[in-house]
């Protein structure tokens, strides 16, 4: 199964450029049908402003974007150009803009966009969504702290930790590092930390 980022969460952050108000909101869709059903909802929450912009990228489906009357490239595109650098794939984004009473010119408007996108972004956080591969690793104290760095260094994620006798860790895994890590854990600590595979998941968990 393909790997891709995906914004974490619904994020929403807004700035004062030259006394217009500009809002960004960004969220992580499935389909064309949702991106679009977040765009109307935008467009009747904020049925006063001056504008509502908006961009979005479905995997392997569509991607457009609106400068919803603001003078053309300086508003859809920039934000479609900020999904893109990021990465994300199945996102809609929409800045809204009450103006405030001062131009900003063509470069001022693609550089508030461009920064509207942005915030939402850095306020949703980004997942990866590919296949994990699930470990259970039982390990003795005077490790924990070792086996944790050694997990975050391959990109992996502690999704339960239990602590009895020895610590009992459920670890994620991307799928294609999981048996090089284990066969790491077993070199650096002399054969005492050994786990095993219990399941795969395809599914997003947050990497920054």
């Amino acid at each position: 199964m393909d790997e891709y980022l995906v914004p974490t969460s619904f994020g929403e952050d807004e700035f004062i450029e030259k006394k217009s108000r500009f809002i960004g909101r960004i969220w992580p869709v499935e389909t064309e049908a949702e991106a679009l059903e977040k765009i109307q909802e935008m467009k009747k929450q904020h049925y006063d402003a001056t504008h509502n912009c908006w961009a979005y990228i479905i995997r392997d489906g569509a991607v457009r974007f609106s400068d919803d009357g603001e003078p053309g490239g300086t508003a859809g595109m920039p934000m479609m150009q900020v999904l893109q650098r990021e990465g994300l794939n199945n996102v809609v984004c929409v800045v809204t803009r009450y103006f405030g009473g001062i131009l900003l010119g063509a470069g001022g408007l693609v550089r508030a966009y461009t920064k509207g996108a942005k915030i939402a972004v850095d306020a949703a956080g980004k997942s990866m969504k590919r296949v994990w591969t699930v470990l259970y690793i039982p390990c003795p104290y005077h490790l924990y702290e070792r086996l944790k760095l050694e997990t975050a260094s391959w990109g992996g994620i502690i999704r339960g930790t239990d602590f009895g006798a020895e610590v009992e860790l459920e670890i994620l895994l991307p799928q294609a590092d999981a048996q090089p890590f284990l066969e790491k854990l077993v070199d650096l600590s002399c054969g005492t930390l050994e786990g095993m595979e219990i399941g795969q998941e395809y599914r997003a968990f947050p990497v920054e």
